[in-house]
């Protein structure tokens, strides 16, 4: 992993300070921590993978290793030379806030991923549970092999149902916290339009 990489997945451009860094991993890991999605284990499982890239991304860019170069990116602040080595690089707010925005930016993409994932779940359940409707339905009065395929008919319906409900109960669960990343962005643009 390089700089570019774990500003990438924390949503930050290469200007990002430390600040910027603190404050978009925060946001980020409320929002992909895995136990948000307790009720489906896929996506658990996919905000755990991503949770992992996120920490590492974090760990890499605070150990040193993923220190900004000496490349006079930024602004530097006022009474400082720019030849000297100590030399202060200040940011203004806008600055935090537009960080801010492409954390909630790259969080947001990751829940509609998601989300987009838990629409082909309903999706596929949905003709698994018609399919087993149909199967069970056509064979359910024979006896023999054709009374076996009803059953295993029967069997794919309910599990498409299942897999239904659950797929609604993640797309509920995601669009909230959409919505809360979109209203989140648009109290950010308007103080950003504010200052």
């Amino acid at each position: 992993m390089n700089r570019t990489e774990a500003l990438r997945i924390l949503g930050l451009k290469e200007d990002a300070t430390s600040d910027d860094i603190k404050a978009a991993y925060k946001e980020t890991a409320q929002i992909l921590h895995p136990d948000r999605f307790a009720s489906n284990r896929k996506l658990q499982e996919r905000a755990t993978e991503q949770f992992k890239n996120l920490q590492e991304a974090y760990e890499f860019l605070t150990s040193g290793k993923g220190a900004r170069s000496a490349s006079g990116r930024g602004r530097r602040a006022s009474g400082a030379s720019a030849g000297s080595p100590h030399a202060q690089v200040a940011y203004t707010a806008e600055d935090e806030i537009a960080a801010r925005l492409a954390g909630i930016a790259a969080a947001k993409a990751q829940l509609v991923a998601q989300r987009d994932v838990a629409y082909d779940q309903r999706r596929n359940g949905g003709v698994m549970a018609g399919i087993g409707a149909v199967v069970a339905l056509v064979c359910g009065r024979k006896l023999g092999i054709l009374g076996i395929v009803a059953a295993a008919g029967v069997t794919a319906a309910v599990w498409g149902v299942v897999q239904v409900v659950n797929a609604q109960r993640s797309i509920a669960l995601l669009d909230s916290h959409i919505a809360e990343l979109v209203a989140e962005q648009k109290r950010l643009k308007q103080q950003l339009e504010e200052e």
